[in-house]
Parts: structure tokens; sequence; C-alpha cells
């Protein structure tokens, strides 16, 4: 068996083993909890923009702003003023980010659903579909959403400096792992991702490069750049569309939960023994770490 094949079929085997909603603990699955595709959409978003930090960090920030969202996100946001509905955003912390960040996303995919209808039409509004991956549709989609007017906040900021970070781009080097992840659960349907989208291709997606996906990359010699960003993101997905060209992100739920469960070997060899990757991957790339640990916000 050739080494690609046998790293394909260590992959396969690794996604049917994690392929199962609700088996770890995830951000998807507050999403999930809304069962209209709208309301997951707007939560989807959400949740995927306060995805930076540790998991139980994560979900009760998630927890916060869906809280005050209410039953329906989408008709939250449909209707939102920020003198009548932003009072209970205010005092949100979510590491770097603050309350007056969150009513600026509010009132940006308030702007998006009233100009497109969705945030899906809105996305493809700015898209290639002939090209290779969306990263063109991705850098227009940020630009897009960054230009949407907002009133002055209370600071007198015309944009929070926070809500940047919600829409980081391409161009500007960033991984933009949180809107990879949010593509992730929207376009790909499995027992995992939901498949709200129907409109963009899951062979374009790009891998959210988290510290996990980023350990394991370099471990299986999927990609030879050293510092985390958007170059090391599209090359891993190349790597991985070379295995599989239609699905090539199916891997990543697989690949960053392996690492938070401990069981890759990156920095501790002697993890190797616990790892379902052991005999695929390149322990020389695990003695050269790579020298900046990437970051989750962008």
């Amino acid at each position: 068996m050739s080494d690609s094949a046998a790293l394909k079929a260590a992959l396969d085997r690794l996604y049917l083993a994690y392929d199962r909603s609700g088996a770890l603990q995830d951000p998807i699955e507050r999403v999930r909890a809304y069962p209209d595709p709208a309301d997951r959409e707007v939560a989807g978003f959400v949740a995927a923009g306060l995805a930076f930090g540790r998991v139980a960090s994560i979900l009760a920030s998630i927890d916060a702003v869906l809280g005050v969202m209410g039953p329906s996100p989408a008709a939250f946001v449909r209707a939102f003023r920020p003198a009548r509905h932003g009072t209970a955003l205010v005092p949100f912390v979510h590491r770097w980010t603050r309350g007056e960040d969150v009513i600026a996303l509010v009132r940006v995919l308030q702007h998006m659903l009233r100009t497109s209808g969705t945030i899906e039409q809105f996305f493809l509004d700015g898209d290639d579909p002939a090209s290779e991956d969306i990263a063109p549709g991705l850098e227009r989609f940020c630009a897009r959403a960054r230009a949407v007017p907002l009133r002055p906040s209370p600071r007198g900021a015309t944009t929070p400096r926070g809500l940047d970070g919600f829409f980081a781009q391409p161009s500007g080097g960033s991984a933009c792992k949180r809107l990879n992840l949010y593509l992730r659960w929207m376009v790909r349907r499995d027992a995992v991702d939901l498949g709200v989208w129907t409109r963009v291709s899951p062979a374009r997606l790009v891998i959210p490069l988290d510290v996990h996906v980023v350990r394991v990359g370099q471990c299986l010699g999927l990609t030879r750049h050293r510092s985390p960003g958007w170059r090391m993101a599209a090359s891993i997905t190349a790597a991985l569309r070379a295995l599989d060209p239609a699905d090539p992100v199916r891997y990543d739920f697989a690949l960053c939960h392996l690492g938070m469960l401990g069981y890759c070997g990156f920095k501790t060899p002697q993890g190797d023994s616990r790892c379902p990757l052991r005999g695929v991957c390149r322990p020389h790339a695990r003695r050269r770490p790579a020298s900046h640990r990437p970051s989750a916000r962008r």
C-alpha cells in the first residue's frame, strides 16, 4: 500500500470513529439545538465567532449570547434594536470580545438578512463558484460585512474594534479559523455538520486551523509551513483534497478532537501508543514544533 493510500485509510477510520453527533463537547451542539435552518444559520455564526479559548469558557459564552437571543436567534436579529435589545448584551465578555462587539455583529447580521434574506445568499452574492476554494468569496464576504454602516457606539467608535475579529480576511494572512469553522458547519452534512447551506460545494472548503489541526497536520506531513496562517490552512487542505477531492474538510472534526483528547504524541512521544494514526505520522515533524502558537481567534 502506498503512503498516501495508507494515510487515507487511517484518516477514514478516524473519521468513522469520531463522526457521531453529541459524542464530544463541541460548540456545534449548541447550534444543533435549533430545529429551524434560519436559526441554525444565525446561531452558528455566533457560536463559531466565539469558538476560541477553553471549551468550557466557549460553551458558557455561547450560552450567554444565545440565551439573550431567545428561542429564535434569526427572529431576534431581524427585530434587533440596540436601544431596546442591546442592554442585555452590554455586560458580555469573552476574553477580548465585549458586549459592544456582539451588538455590532448582530447589526451586521441584521443587514445581511435584510438585504439578502439569508447569510448564505449574502456570501453567494460575492462568491465565485469557479474558484478552487472559498478564499475569494470569503475575502469579499468579510469586506462587505466590514463595510456595513453602523451608528457610533457609546464609546464614539463607528465600528467597535472587536468586530473585525469576526470577519478576518485571507488577504491579511489570517487562517480565518472561526469563519472556516462556520462554513464547515453550514456546508457539510453528516452526523456532525449541519448542511444548512446547499449552494456551496464542500470541495471548496478550507480547514479551520486551530492548534490541534496544526500539530496533527505537521505530524502527518500535510504541510511544510511553520507559521500558522492562511497559507498553512490552504496547504493542509490541499493535502487532504488529494485524498478526498469532493470533501477534504470532512476529517477536521476528528483531527481536532484527536488533539483535544491528547492522543497525538506531538510533544510527548509516549502518547503515540494511544494515537490511532500511529504508523502513518512522521516522527521527525514533532521534533520541530511550530515556533508560534496558532491563534484561535482568527
